[in-house]
């Protein structure tokens, strides 16, 4: 039975000043430099293989090790970058734990200096090996060495979020694992958009900790609600294609989406409410103190 065609243009539907504008797919991401440059470097290694298989004993390992050597570097220098994406994706964040692309260096250096000492010289695989380095940082640049954004900010409760955080990001996870076995890619959308709301209000809360508390329900009981439903219907949805449970999981993701949307939007507003808050004690006491402040218009939008 043919179904009618409906959309935010057709006879019948509200208007555009009722209905949200959709999501965009690459809102608020980022062109991921894990690619390219990084990714090549693990072919730059691959000469050394048949070269190993014709050399002696010792050059065979020292070739094999140099491959090794070159291989990890090329590994950590994208895990570095990648590190260092989502470390300047917010606007409040630790430094990386473990400096992947200064290590990545190193070893690139290392790998240069195992692989040019087959034949007794050592100088010119020394020069090469700190060119390598050198060449490596410059290519890639060095990992972020401080925190961001932290200042002020109490370090238990910073602790609290970053652990509520990564422990939602877990459920995230397993939320992409499963619906990739459902074997749609129209679904891995659906659920990355809904994960992008999700991570907004990552980013409002990393900012304020004190939303936290309002927070928690969402970010511990919606979301795992959220996870094991999606790992059911990628279970159920693999093995029968039902057109009904497929429905009913989207209307699920919908209502999520816009619970969560309408949380971070309150956080904000609280946040802008506190703000107005300091604003008015501060001009207070310049006005007990004799000092007229200029008139400008409320940060939250009042008719002045």
């Amino acid at each position: 039975m043919a179904n009618r065609f409906g959309g935010r243009y057709s006879p019948g539907t509200p208007g555009p000043e009722t209905v949200a504008p959709p999501r965009h797919p690459f809102q608020g991401r980022r062109p991921a430099r894990a690619a390219g440059r990084a990714n090549a470097m693990f072919f730059a290694p691959l000469p050394l293989l048949p070269r190993a298989f014709f050399s002696d004993p010792a050059g065979l390992a020292l070739t094999l090790g140099a491959f090794g050597v070159l291989i990890l570097a090329a590994w950590l220098t994208r895990e570095g970058l990648r590190a260092e994406d989502a470390w300047a994706a917010r606007k409040v964040a630790r430094r990386p734990a473990l400096p992947r692309k200064i290590l990545g260096s190193v070893l690139t250096g290392a790998g240069l200096l195992l692989a040019g000492i087959g034949g007794g010289d050592w100088l010119a695989p020394a020069i090469y090996a700190v060119l390598g380095s050198a060449l490596h940082s410059f290519a890639f640049g060095l990992d972020p060495l401080s925190d961001k954004g932290m200042e002020g900010i109490d370090s238990f409760q910073r602790d609290r979020v970053a652990r509520a955080i990564e422990e939602a990001e877990k459920h995230l996870a397993t939320m992409s694992e499963a619906i990739r076995r459902a074997g749609d890619r129209g679904l891995d959308a659906r659920v990355e958009r809904f994960q992008a709301v999700v991570r907004d209000m990552f980013r409002t809360v990393e900012e304020d900790p004190r939303d936290l508390t309002a927070a928690r329900r969402y970010l511990v009981v919606y979301l795992l609600g959220a996870r094991d439903a999606t790992v059911k219907f990628a279970d159920l949805y693999a093995r029968t294609r039902d057109a009904s449970a497929r429905r009913d999981y989207e209307a699920l993701l919908g209502d999520l989406e816009d619970n969560f949307a309408a949380r971070t939007r309150a956080l904000i507003q609280d946040d802008r409410t506190d703000l107005d808050v300091e604003i008015e004690v501060l001009r207070d006491r310049l006005q007990r103190e004799g000092i007229r402040p200029v008139p400008v218009a409320p940060i939250s939008g009042e008719n002045a």
